[in-house]
């Protein structure tokens, strides 16, 4: 039985009509393979990534499993369709919090075409991709069982300046999060989430040094996402933090270069969080400016 992934934050949604992908019981994430050079370019770095021998574990471990392709119902009634079948990032997390951050202060490759180019270098201009080098493309942010997810709009995420930026990232990782919007993010489960050898910030820096090496690959318009389960922090219990990297329509060969854009939004994103674990209690009068956005 496949339903609509109930934990998605950005991208393509299924549901009223409209194509999405799609996840199974068995832990199976099926995304719709784009009927343009997208959808081939995205399979063919699949293929090629699944397949890589210079890939080590402790890197591939940052990427959805590959499984191959699949023709199943797409979910806007059109019948019969060919989709990635991927790892559901999701699956076994109870109540995730989850924030869709992409990566890059250019959004588009070099290949793309004039149109394309223009279209994303405006959304770069427009958002805080440009400034900051990431934009956060989606979240949402359990709060408890009575109050349920904090998940706002997400257009209002994308332009944020710095300030804001680092506010809700510290609101990511808070105790008082869904209900008590006029409060300053207490980031009581920062340490645990962000910090320590197995946490957010660790992760992140061990993808920075492969970044800092690699030059097989470029990442355009990629996003990291970031997951814990917080009912797991507020028990005292591993909170389960993690990092995937997803959305590889537009990856290009690196041809022997480094992924200079990548790599500098993602020291940008870094930097956000170490500032956080050195002081989560800094104080940033920007509460009533937030609550504006949800």
């Amino acid at each position: 039985m496949l339903k609509i992934p109930p934990h998605q934050v950005a991208g393509h949604q299924a549901g009223n009509g409209k194509l999405g992908p799609l996840v199974d019981e068995s832990g199976r994430f099926y995304k719709p393979l784009q009927g343009d050079e997208r959808g081939s370019n995205e399979l063919k770095f699949y293929t090629s990534f699944s397949s890589n021998s210079r890939i080590l574990e402790h890197i591939s471990k940052f990427f959805p499993t590959f499984y191959g392709t699949q023709l199943i119902e797409a979910s806007d009634g059109s019948g019969l369709k060919p989709h990635l079948v991927l790892e559901d990032l999701s699956v076994g997390r109870v109540n995730p919090s989850i924030v869709d951050i992409k990566i890059g202060s250019r959004t588009w490759a070099p290949e793309a075409s004039e149109e394309y180019i223009q279209k994303c270098l405006k959304k770069d201009r427009e958002t805080s991709s440009l400034p900051l080098g990431f934009r956060l493309s989606g979240i949402q942010i359990y709060g408890n069982r009575e109050s349920g997810y904090w998940k706002p709009e997400r257009t209002s995420m994308q332009n944020l300046p710095a300030e804001e930026v680092k506010l809700i990232l510290k609101k990511f990782v808070s105790s008082n999060t869904s209900t008590d919007m006029d409060l300053q993010p207490d980031c009581a489960f920062a340490a645990t989430v962000y910090g320590g050898s197995t946490g957010i910030l660790s992760q992140l820096l061990e993808m920075k040094a492969w970044f800092e090496d690699q030059t097989m690959y470029h990442f355009y318009s990629c996003s990291i996402l970031i997951m814990f389960e917080k009912g797991l922090a507020l028990e005292g219990q591993n909170p389960g933090g993690q990092i995937k990297l997803i959305d590889f329509a537009h990856v290009i060969e690196g041809r022997g270069v480094i992924d200079h854009n990548f790599l500098g939004g993602l020291c940008s994103l870094i930097k956000f969080i170490s500032e956080i674990l050195t002081d989560p209690n800094e104080h940033k009068s920007l509460v009533s400016s937030v609550n504006g956005v949800n």
